[in-house]
């Protein structure tokens, strides 16, 4: 039979604790573990003061400290209901580090259609309510301002400001026209939850291609890893030479569908995927692609939110983040 611990909860232990211990003012061990500026405090009180707490095993209370300065110190960047990429991932990292080095904790929400659980944001009380992707609806606005929360970004009345201005596609295009190819495809993600996205590349691949005098050639949604024969096949006998996909892992794909069909790559078929992922670098031949800076990015989706929870104006997007087309072993001239 399961046996039920009785025992009483261990007591919190708080900065008044430490203070009794060391002798000192509850002001001064106070101004130590809150890490006050301004505050004329010895080295060796700072030091005694800090190794009393991690003996006593004192933690911050955050709630408390919540209470007392009126912020939480949490940005909540809801994400949409995507599959967390590469590009993502390494954006949302290199953020939570930068906000990390300011004070702050970055936590991730994503809202589903269904819609049943409690919005983090009437949680956690955070600074700042963040979107991935630029934009709310006006429900999540009204229950966003309804919790209470000061800075919500991008503001209701601001234009939407996604993360990416996916200038990928255009740099894919100009790089296959550049080699020589006029016979051009844009394979796209067959996940539904990315639909939007996939189109508003797919768009712009298409806006490269008619300010070069081109035209896409009827593109194919692929999976991941799935066989794309009957993709290939298509475009072969259409003329196509060369495909843009929608990330590295739909060229991946499509690499491995083209080598399996005995055609070679670059020589049959030239494919640029964007992203520059791991598996770039991994498959034979390692792939063209697109590098965006996501380790900008993310530092830039930081400072965004920390000039928000410290009513300061937004700073200016960085131009070094721009993408760049990273030439390897999967694209060539038509027949080299």
């Amino acid at each position: 039979m399961a046996m039920v611990d009785s025992r009483t909860p261990t007591k919190r232990v708080t900065a008044a604790d430490v203070a009794r211990s060391l002798g000192l003012s509850r002001a001064t061990v106070g101004f130590v573990l809150n890490n006050t500026p301004g505050q004329t405090i010895s080295a060796q009180t700072r030091e005694r003061v800090l190794a009393e707490a991690t003996r006593l095993g004192y933690r911050p209370h955050t709630a408390a400290r919540a209470l007392a300065s009126g912020r939480s110190r949490i940005v909540l960047v809801v994400l949409p209901d995507w599959p967390l990429d590469f590009s993502v991932r390494r954006n949302l990292e290199e953020a939570s580090l930068a906000l990390d080095e300011a004070g702050y904790s970055l936590i991730t929400y994503t809202p589903h259609p269904t819609g049943q659980s409690r919005p983090l944001w009437e949680v956690l009380e955070p600074d700042v309510v963040l979107s991935f992707t630029g934009s709310f609806t006006d429900a999540q606005v009204a229950s966003i301002r309804a919790a209470g929360v000061r800075a919500v970004l991008p503001a209701p009345d601001a234009p939407t400001v996604a993360p990416y201005p996916e200038e990928g596609p255009l740099l894919q295009v100009g790089h296959l026209h550049a080699l020589g190819h006029r016979r051009i495809a844009y394979a796209g993600s067959a996940d539904p939850r990315i639909a939007d996205l996939v189109e508003l590349r797919r768009s712009r691949a298409g806006e490269a291609a008619a300010r070069l005098g081109l035209h896409l050639a009827p593109g194919h949604d692929l999976r991941p890893g799935a066989d794309a024969a009957d993709a290939v096949a298509g475009w072969r006998a259409a003329g196509v030479t060369a495909v843009a996909a929608y990330n590295d892992d739909i060229a991946a794909t499509l690499v491995g569908t083209a080598t399996r069909m005995g055609l070679l790559v670059p020589r049959d078929l030239s494919v640029v995927g964007h992203d520059d992922a791991p598996i770039a670098s991994i498959v034979e031949p390692r792939l063209s692609t697109v590098r965006l800076d996501t380790a900008g990015l993310g530092r830039y989706l930081a400072r965004l939110a920390l000039t928000a929870a410290e009513g300061r104006e937004p700073p200016q997007r960085p131009t070094a983040t721009a993408p760049l087309l990273v030439q390897r072993a999967s694209t060539a001239a038509p027949g080299a």
